[in-house]
């Protein structure tokens, strides 16, 4: 029985742990072995858990007290901002939830819908608004007062636009994550919220359920069998 980190599936809430550090990067034709400095996600650590690094779950593979290291496969790279990233530059951390966490964000899988860009960045009296660029795949699932991860951090959606939304960032999420770093032009991993695609597939699923027993009715009454 395990009692230290009970995993569930992967799941993150979106509520950055700490801020680490790459400490090394060695680069593969199509994948890229990820070394990186941190403290408090390396506390309970073990090979195999899951950390979300800027909103992407990634695996230990190896770890010393004062980092861990994990492998970017080709998807990965394909998809998330993780490939852009530099020696010495600072990455966004957090374990997998634990059954016993409160859930302070949103359920976050770790798993990066799209890369978004950042279009404007207003300071705000004490908060930052940035409006990201994102694609229709993403803004779908995008409303306003809804969630939203950027780079793993949950973030509440303020508006949406055609082409783009806004989220507001507070003096600690500021503090504490890698956002308040970001410029204009930057690119950012993008994640929409798990319980709107899980209402559209559901309601998808609804309609073609009606659609069909609609079609079945008709080819029945068509044939003379109703």
């Amino acid at each position: 029985m395990r009692n230290a980190r009970q995993e569930v599936s992967s799941i993150f809430t979106g509520l950055i742990e700490e801020i680490g550090s790459i400490k090394q990067i060695i680069r593969g034709k199509r994948s890229i072995q990820l070394r990186i400095e941190a403290e408090k996600v390396l506390s309970d650590v073990k090979i195999g858990d899951s950390i979300a690094v800027n909103g992407v779950c990634l695996t230990v593979t190896d770890f010393t007290k004062t980092d861990f290291t994990c492998d970017l496969m080709p998807e990965t790279m394909d998809k998330s901002s993780l490939k852009f990233l530099q020696s010495a530059s600072p990455v966004n951390l957090e374990r997998a939830l634990q059954l016993s966490d409160r859930l302070g964000g949103h359920l976050v899988q770790g798993h990066v819908d799209a890369l978004g860009r950042i279009k404007q960045k207003e300071q705000l009296d004490i908060a930052i608004i940035f409006r990201i660029e994102a694609p229709s795949s993403v803004l779908k699932y995008t409303v306003p007062k809804g969630s939203i991860a950027i780079d793993g951090i949950s973030l509440t959606v303020i508006d949406v636009f055609p082409d783009s939304f806004t989220v507001s960032l507070i003096p600690h999420s500021a503090q504490n994550t890698t956002l308040a770093q970001k410029n204009i032009g930057d690119m950012v991993n993008l994640e929409s919220d798990i319980i709107g695609r899980y209402v559209e597939k559901l309601m998808c699923s609804e309609k073609n359920e009606r659609e069909s027993s609609r079609l079945s009715i008709s080819f029945l009454a068509e044939n003379g069998f109703v």
